[in-house]
């Protein structure tokens, strides 16, 4: 038996292994996460895009190369035994060789062990360049290029999911917990409508226009820390009454809630949509909304931090003395 024969039957193994492996590992990345990973420093990646941009020239070469080995190490067994024995070898040697254990590895490893070899691909790229490219530019002509992957908003949310629970198991993927959740809340926000974060008309502390701020009236206002308290008109809401412009009152005075409140009233609809509410806060520069339903009616209140609360998660100052306003029964004690 010719060792030169021999020598040469490992090395189209070798190479025959190489580009089973390439062809699954290479044209399992994706492109345009390739090109992401290279922007962000990945060395390995930055190796890998210039070969994969152009994913029909390097399929074509790929496969080309690999049909090209294979038949060349089946006419080289060939030469080495006859008949049945010949068949069963080259099988046995091609699938297992040449492409069940580099496939099982190229797919666990595809960027690392690509890098490696990107030698070896331009080489091969360049030698078959004049058949490659034909076929290269019928299948871009006829199939078009690759297309960048767009994620819905619940398969994206999924995807979020998955990396919380993928970071736990694996040490961490440099993102913490609470970020996960910000992320989590920032796409579901945008589902849920006023009504499901407002705080009823029953639950809101609030002032009739014609009260007056006595001393009592402003210990109790201090005593509920708001910012902005809601005046009403009987059922109506006349005006916002903002605690700032307190500052500077005489107590003895007492001055009509009406006489200091803001007429500015911003009303919104019970059923619009947070991602717009939030819009609208940015735009009216105002951290305060009147909920109203289909017939004009005020409902409730919504604040800035109602909608934010939705993104990051509950926030508790010093005078929340119930968690969550919007599950208060009755109305609330002045």
């Amino acid at each position: 038996m010719d060792f030169l024969t021999i020598l040469t039957v490992v090395v189209l193994i070798v190479l025959s292994g190489l580009f089973s492996g390439l062809t699954l590992g290479l044209m399992s990345l994706r492109k345009y996460e390739l090109k992401r990973k290279a922007k962000l420093g990945d060395v390995y990646a930055q190796k890998l895009y210039p070969l994969r941009k152009n994913g029909n020239l390097l399929l074509c070469t790929l496969l080309l190369g690999n049909v090209g080995v294979n038949a060349t190490l089946s006419i080289f067994l060939g030469s080495l035994t006859s008949g049945v024995v010949a068949l069963a070898v080259a099988t046995m040697l091609i699938v297992t060789l040449g492409e069940i254990l580099p496939q099982a590895v190229f797919s666990r490893y595809a960027l690392y062990y690509g890098a490696k070899f990107t030698w070896l691909v331009y080489v091969f790229l360049v030698l078959l360049y004049p058949l490659t490219k034909p076929l290269a530019y019928l299948l871009d002509r006829f199939l078009g290029r690759e297309l960048q992957t767009v994620y819905s908003k619940k398969e994206f949310r999924a995807i979020v999911r998955e990396q919380k629970k993928l970071g736990k198991k694996r040490g961490g993927s440099g993102i913490d917990q609470d970020e996960f959740e910000i992320l989590e809340g920032g796409l579901e926000y945008s589902t849920k409508m006023v009504g499901d974060v407002m705080t009823p008309l029953k639950n809101t502390f609030y002032l009739q226009e014609m009260d007056m701020l006595s001393p009592g009236v402003l210990r109790l206002i201090h005593k509920r820390g708001h910012s902005r308290i809601p005046v009403l008109r009987k059922k109506k809401v006349v005006g916002i009454l903002y605690t700032k412009d307190l500052i500077t009152i005489d107590p003895e005075d007492a001055l009509s809630v009406k006489k200091l409140m803001r007429k500015v009233v911003v009303p919104i609809h019970v059923t619009e949509k947070l991602d717009n509410v939030l819009e609208f806060f940015k735009k009216k520069r105002k951290h305060l909304f009147i909920v109203l339903d289909d017939k004009k009616n005020v409902v409730g209140i919504i604040t800035l931090e109602d909608v934010l609360e939705e993104i990051v998660g509950e926030i508790i100052d010093e005078y929340d003395y119930v968690e969550d306003m919007r599950r208060l029964r009755g109305a609330v004690k002045r």
